[in-house]
């Protein structure tokens, strides 16, 4: 009797869409891949090397590369990936029968290209351009907060050390080493416009001026920001700070009527600043990015900015669908 191929086999031919597939499948439709491309060609060279074989794509490459950002996968297990799972092979424009299968050295030069070209914060302007002409972000307002990524504490590697270029900081009673990730997000839609990445020990404050694009009339901040208006950064600024009560002091509210408006204003407050806490859910929890993978803040920096721009089309895409933003 004659063996059937796995791909003939009713594994493969289930009706049923997996979550996965439909999740590659909405991201395809609101990724604006003809734009993107415009800013990744250019660093994806033609040949892998002098007289070497022709590269992949470098449509394939980014579809690989945003594939990696989604399911937390490191260069070898994105590699594994490809070749285990069906639907990635098709979201990357693959057939494991008659084209190669990029191995991870080829992911790692890609990404280190992007890297060394500052791939990643043109990624993040184009996709909020496309944003903006949708109509789904507007610059009347800002909301910025910060939060810590934690990163290998384990001293067990060739020097025999930390990551030099993180800090360790105290929040609460714990203890945290790593980055800092601080965004500004649009106070309508809460899509990020802005990121910055500083060692964990970093006053959030001190970031609040790179976190603003400069045409807002109103920011938002939680009781980190207090004092703000008052640096050097921000003199002559018509930007107008709502900045959160200290818990402490918010507690000892009296009782009055003027008591109770205060603590309501606080309440309109951070009902507003809620916004921001959004893309932060989304790269640690959908994404599963909660430790940074590589040595160095230039590198992660790279990888947060590019899952902020990719949580903004996350964010935005039953919006864009419905717009009919169906990008090729």
């Amino acid at each position: 009797m004659k063996q059937r191929s796995l791909s003939e086999t009713r594994f493969d031919r289930r009706p049923k869409a997996t979550k996965r597939q439909r999740f590659l499948s909405e991201m395809n439709a609101v990724i604006p891949w003809a734009r993107l491309m415009v800013l990744v060609e250019p660093v994806q060279p033609k040949r892998s090397g002098k007289g070497g074989r022709k590269a992949f794509s470098a449509e394939t490459m980014l579809r690989i590369h945003f594939m990696q950002q989604w399911f937390a996968l490191s260069d070898p297990a994105m590699e594994e990936a490809l070749h285990d799972v069906l639907v990635m092979r098709q979201f990357a424009g693959l057939d494991a029968g008659d084209d190669l299968i990029p191995d991870e050295s080829s992911i790692l030069r890609f990404r280190h290209r992007l890297e060394a070209h500052g791939v990643a914060d043109q990624l993040l302007t184009e996709v909020n351009a496309v944003l903006v002409e949708q109509g789904l972000m507007v610059k009347a307002g800002t909301i910025v907060d910060a939060t810590l990524i934690h990163a290998p504490s384990s001293t067990k590697n060739s020097s025999g050390q930390r990551d030099p270029e993180m800090h360790q900081t105290k929040k609460g009673n714990q203890w945290y080493f790593g980055c800092k990730a601080h965004i500004g997000t649009d106070a309508d839609s809460g899509l990020t416009h802005s990121v910055v990445v500083t060692p964990a020990n970093v006053n959030d404050v001190t970031q609040a001026h790179a976190l603003l694009h400069g045409d807002e009339e109103q920011a938002f901040g939680d009781a980190g920001y207090q004092g703000v208006e008052k640096r050097q950064e921000h003199q002559g600024s018509t930007t107008q700070w709502h900045i959160a009560m200290r818990p402490g002091k918010r507690r000892t509210l009296p009782d009055t009527p003027l008591g109770k408006l205060i603590d309501q204003i606080e309440q309109a407050k951070a009902r507003i600043r809620a916004k921001v806490e959004h893309p932060f859910r989304v790269i640690k929890r959908q994404f599963g990015y909660l430790k940074t993978r590589y040595r160095g803040l230039a590198k992660n920096r790279a990888q947060i900015v590019t899952l902020f721009a990719l949580t903004n089309l996350f964010q935005a895409r039953r919006r864009l669908m419905l717009a009919g933003e169906v990008c090729p």
